[in-house]
């Protein structure tokens, strides 16, 4: 008799939990109508009145929170996502870092990726880059420095251009840089309008990816970083994500197809009259070169003596302005590639701090919103070396 009252007891005991799990929102917050649970946590159980007891302490904190939903499996339906590869595809919630991951990291395929782990592998990168310009190679004229306030005036206080000197010649042979200047010129810089790809623009991405991630030092040390963090498997996984991610097109303006990451940060693009993106420091320097670009200032010059440094410039394009357009000056094509990429990936949308020559900088990254590619990833909205 003992021994059926255990059991009895147990059993109930057993029904009290399951019912508990079935009768609860934890981990299940924002998913659609699942018949095997007692209850509900989805946006409609309240028109429907079937929403578990505890719906709105956990769910109703917002569906862009993780409350609650730490470790849930992915839902196309939900804004954004709180399990182990969101960091990867780039569509966690803002407070996933917080809530699920305690080391802060990005939350991407595999391990966490912390900010030391950042640092570290900035510094490598920094130290790989052969193909950054020489102070026999690069000359430039900062001139004129303003304090924030005055970024908006729209003053042209530098009578000279920015860029001194330039050995093309020694530089624009490189691969890396002739692959860089094939892609530039296939932008229409105005939003709004289609942007259409020839066959031969086309393979001129795939050339600059090749020649950037997969050809150099600096590009393989970026790809073994990432795959030790699980975050691609493979070389092949790895370069096709990047070419996705930064050239895949979305609408800025109008509908249209209209830009991409890699337009928006190396090319420019002009957007409600004034110019958005532009932190490639050669795009600058060719547009000065031929007339179209005028430099009128810098609000903000790093600590480095050397190449790369890091400025923040006011200049006009053809009559449009752009407030502060800040540049890695003088990195190889790589660099600036592989330095974006890494905040994209394990920072997304976040201020991402790296570690060049042992002086700290701070991306600041963007994600793009309105569409996406893949099983759900984000495209690359921007990146920009911030202010201090």
């Amino acid at each position: 008799m003992k021994v059926i009252a255990v059991l009895a007891l147990w059993v109930t005991l057993f029904h009290q939990g399951y019912s508990n799990t079935l009768d609860s929102c934890q981990g299940r917050c924002g998913y659609g109508t699942d018949n095997s649970f007692t209850c509900q946590c989805n946006p409609s159980c309240e028109r429907y009145k079937d929403c578990c007891s505890d719906y709105t302490t956990i769910c109703e904190s917002g569906a862009t929170s993780c409350k609650g939903r730490c470790g849930e499996k992915y839902n196309n339906q939900n804004e954004c996502h709180c399990n182990s590869k969101c960091g990867q595809y780039k569509n966690c919630c803002s407070d996933y870092a917080d809530i699920c991951d305690s080391d802060g990291g990005g939350g991407d395929g595999g391990g966490v990726i912390t900010d030391a782990e950042i640092k570290a592998i900035s510094q490598t990168l920094y130290a790989l880059d052969s193909n950054k310009a020489s102070a026999s190679e690069l000359i430039i004229d900062p001139q004129a420095l303003v304090p924030d306030s005055q970024t908006s005036s729209k003053d042209d206080l530098s009578s000279k251009r920015l860029f001194r000197y330039l050995n093309e010649e020694a530089l624009f042979s490189r691969p890396t840089y002739a692959a860089l200047l094939n892609v530039l010129d296939n932008y229409n810089r105005m939003t709004g309008q289609r942007e259409d790809f020839s066959p031969q623009q086309l393979a001129e991405q795939e050339t600059f990816l090749k020649e950037t991630m997969s050809n150099t030092e600096l590009g393989r040390e970026l790809f073994a970083f990432l795959y030790t963090k699980g975050v691609y498997a493979t070389q092949e996984e790895f370069i096709q994500d990047l070419k996705m991610m930064w050239f895949g097109l979305y609408s800025r303006n109008n509908n249209m197809m209209d830009s991409s990451g890699f337009e928006h940060i190396f090319a420019g693009e002009v957007k409600g009259g004034k110019v958005s993106g532009f932190h490639n420091w050669i795009q600058f320097y060719l547009l000065e070169k031929r007339g179209k670009l005028n430099y009128y200032s810098h609000s903000f010059n790093g600590p480095w003596t050397s190449y790369p440094d890091v400025m923040g410039m006011q200049f006009m394009w053809e009559g449009y302005y752009k407030q502060v357009g800040s540049a890695v000056i003088g990195c190889s094509p790589e660099f600036d590639f592989a330095l974006y990429s890494l905040c994209y990936i394990s920072r997304p949308g976040k201020q991402c701090r790296l570690s060049l020559g042992g002086k700290e900088l701070i991306i600041q990254t963007y994600t793009w919103e309105n569409s996406f590619y893949g099983d759900g990833k984000k495209y690359i909205g921007s990146a920009f070396p911030a202010t201090p």
